[in-house]
């Protein structure tokens, strides 16, 4: 049982981390040191800040674990995406601090973000462990 859900949710993990690190540091990075600079902050770039990152993505790939064991494919892509982006966005677009330039690049690749860790959630897990 233990095998059966740390391999699945670290799996899908990694994938979350290595496509937020992509996206955030490699695709989107100039957006965000320039509306960081523009606010008279710096970007937060520090290791502590990708280690807070890492662990944002285990917890965020157990949680759709969770999701797809009640919810279908489409409905945990919903559920999840709303949960752990959309209602993001909304706070720190609130606090100021989210360039809402990065929307248009990081709202399709965080869809599919979700749904490449969903699909590896089914791949490593046993076939009746989800909907």
């Amino acid at each position: 049982m233990l095998k059966s859900t740390i391999v699945p949710v670290v799996s899908a993990g990694i994938w979350i981390s290595v496509s937020e690190f992509f996206r955030n540091e490699v695709l989107i990075k100039g957006l965000w040191v320039e509306h960081y600079a523009s606010l008279g902050l710096v970007f937060p770039g520090e290791p502590i800040n990708g280690l807070v990152w890492g662990l944002w993505s285990m917890v965020f790939a157990a949680c759709i674990h969770v999701m797809l064991k009640r919810f279908s494919f489409w409905e945990t892509l919903a559920l999840a995406w709303t949960v752990g982006f959309l209602m993001m966005w909304l706070v720190t677009g609130n606090m100021a601090v989210l360039p809402f330039g990065i929307l248009p690049i990081a709202v399709p690749l965080s869809l599919l973000e979700v749904a490449i860790a969903i699909g590896i959630l089914r791949r490593f897990a046993p076939k009746e462990s989800y909907k």
